[in-house]
């Protein structure tokens, strides 16, 4: 009787299951040689232990005693978490990598060891019990990357190189103690401040605030603020820790004017902009997931900020100027008044400072004008500081949804 092997894999998808716990695995159809086709699943850490018990069954092969003799093809080794968006772009990856196996000599594509890794089990004829609020996610690969799988895939990934620039020591499972001068290679980088590298065997979260690239300082994040200003909405509240840090309580709506690499923000309510930590902020207008895979494992605590990370030798001091915390408050008052908007609430400063001219040429009509007083008795040099407008001055050039506000909050 001929023995049976593998003739051909198609992957057709992945699979986002719930029970017992969130997961993913891959759609396989096997192609036999008898012409039967199976469909199966595969977690891919499963296929990553099948391609390391490979390596160890054909040393030669695998290139283990001389590299030059390699056939066997590489696999990635799977992430520490596994999120939706890594599961879709490894589908090229692993789709490269069964057509490669299928196609190794016989005494490889047809051992004991491939069939048992493709070889239709009782759970893929019958899937799991699922969960009992939520429903399997199945994901299938177009029509297009289906007939030409070669053209999704440009090569092998490079990953980016970051040195340490200080001392780092992990206060989770998830995190991963680095010394000054360690070489990473970035995995994932996350807008939260929080990125996901390998040193050596080592992987796990690190602040992106201990990291600068190797070539030059960080030029990725945004060169200048934009001070119209994005709205987002803050999902926990943050009581600031330093001058330049906003407090702001949960359900806020706020403008980021300036998204920095580190994780801490520039944002703006009313009037008030100072740093606030990304990861308590989502975009309005955008499907927030509370419980999405991606925010599960990662740390819950906003990351340092670089500000604080002291390294005279860090390339981050030779890079853009640091935009002092006036500048952005001064820019987005100058904004505002030039976009004809009106502060919320002024915020007081040093004595010595003064009123634009803008706003002293808008309460022109409102200073008084001095009777009987000789020009020897006015004080030399001394700037005149307008009185501040009256409140029935300010209602009549207020805006009209200023007003309603204002009329709502009297009769409550």
């Amino acid at each position: 009787m001929e023995e049976i092997y593998v003739r051909h894999v198609e992957l057709l998808g992945f699979e986002k299951r719930f029970f017992p716990s969130q997961h993913y695995v891959y759609m396989l159809m096997v192609k036999w040689n008898d012409l039967s086709e199976k469909l199966i699943y595969r977690g891919y850490p499963e296929i990553y232990t099948f391609h390391k018990s490979l390596k160890e069954m054909f040393p030669i092969e695998a290139g283990d005693i001389d590299k030059k003799d390699r056939i066997i093809p590489a696999l990635p080794a799977p992430k520490w978490l596994d999120n939706q968006k890594s599961t879709e772009t490894r589908q090229s990856t692993l789709a490269e990598y069964c057509g490669s196996l299928i196609n190794l000599p016989p005494k490889i594509s047809r051992s004991q060891l491939v069939r048992s890794l493709f070889k239709v089990r009782p759970e893929d004829e019958n899937p799991p019990a699922q969960h009992p609020l939520k429903r399997n996610e199945t994901f299938v690969v177009s029509n297009d990357k289906t007939r030409d799988n070669t053209s999704e895939i440009s090569g092998p990934i490079i990953l980016e190189s970051y040195r340490v620039i200080a001392d780092y020591s992990h206060t989770s499972k998830y995190e991963i103690t680095l010394q000054i001068g360690d070489l990473v290679e970035i995995v994932e980088k996350s807008p939260n401040g929080w990125w996901f590298c390998q040193c050596d065997i080592k992987r796990g979260w690190v602040p992106a605030s201990y990291l600068e690239p190797l070539d030059g300082p960080e030029e990725s994040e945004e060169a200048d603020p934009n001070y119209a200003g994005e709205l987002y909405i803050t999902t926990k509240a943050y009581k600031a820790a330093e001058d330049d840090e906003l407090t702001l309580e949960m359900g806020e709506t706020i403008e980021v004017i300036h998204k920095l690499l580190d994780g801490w923000w520039v944002v703006r309510k009313g009037e008030e902009t100072g740093h606030f930590p990304s990861m308590f902020l989502y975009r309005t207008g955008e499907k927030k997931e509370m419980e999405s895979e991606e925010h599960v494992m990662r740390r819950q605590t906003p990351p340092p900020r670089r500000s604080t990370i002291r390294n005279a030798q860090s390339i981050h001091s030779k890079g853009r100027q640091r935009i002092s915390q006036d500048t952005y408050r001064r820019n987005s008052r100058r904004f505002l008044q030039q976009k004809g908007g009106r502060p919320n609430q002024p915020r007081k400063t040093s004595k010595a400072s003064t009123q634009s001219p803008l706003q002293e040429w808008n309460n022109r009509d409102n200073i008084p004008k001095t009777t009987g007083s000789s020009p020897g008795g006015e004080l030399k040099g001394a700037p005149i500081i307008p009185p501040r407008p009256s409140p029935e001055l300010i209602m009549e050039r207020c805006t009209e949804n200023t007003r309603k506000k204002v009329s709502v909050r009297k009769s409550s």
